[in-house]
């Protein structure tokens, strides 16, 4: 199995690196992010990367968006959300089950179609003390261990054929640059997943 891996940088890579690997089966694709944001915005830019992809025709009854966080988002995209049929997975889930558990029904939702996945680590969904290189992280976001593990479970999908991990500015990064080893980390997570696939 191969994995295209994307990394950011802006969230705006999110729409190249899916439609790139979709190609001619954007009828059947499937998108699963894992953000504070909905990303959901007009105009082009880091929080619109959602909306664009829905409109160049993706199904938003196969998005899945794990993650998203109180008071980090308008009311209204989370009605945006829900006029578009995207699943909604909050912060507040993440605390009642694992996030291996949530990603499984995530990805299920993503490829009931039959066609590609792409999943969205937006590396801002951890808790700003996590990742100080995300300047839109917000206190009480996931840990670096969930984040993680969301790489792994999507590295173990079949379906799974793209993903990226975006909204870092390594320049803000602490001293022991946390953040750009994190991300690191799900790179060798995503590696080590693909190679277990059956």
């Amino acid at each position: 199995a191969s994995l295209l891996v994307a990394l950011g940088g802006d969230n705006a890579a999110t729409v190249p690196a899916a439609l790139g690997t979709w190609g001619d089966r954007l009828g059947t694709a499937g998108l699963v992010t894992v953000d504070a944001h909905h990303d959901l915005r007009d105009g082009v830019s880091n929080g619109s990367p959602v909306r664009r992809l829905i409109e160049a025709g993706l199904d938003g009854r196969r998005v899945v968006q794990v993650g998203i966080a109180d008071f980090a988002n308008s009311t209204e995209y989370a009605a945006r959300a829900a006029d578009y049929g995207i699943t909604v997975f909050h912060r507040d889930e993440l605390a009642r089950r694992p996030i291996a558990d949530v990603m499984e029904e995530a990805l299920e939702i993503a490829a009931v179609a039959g066609g590609p996945v792409h999943v969205d680590l937006d590396v801002d969904v951890c808790d700003r003390s996590v990742v100080p290189a995300c300047p839109a992280a917000v206190p009480g976001g996931i840990s670096a261990y969930e984040l993680r593990s969301a790489a792994r479970v999507a590295g173990l999908h079949p379906a799974v054929e793209s993903v990226d991990l975006t909204e870092v500015d390594a320049s803000k990064d602490a001293p022991d640059g946390r953040t750009v080893r994190l991300v690191a980390l799900c790179v060798l997570e995503l590696a080590a997943a693909v190679r277990m696939r059956p």
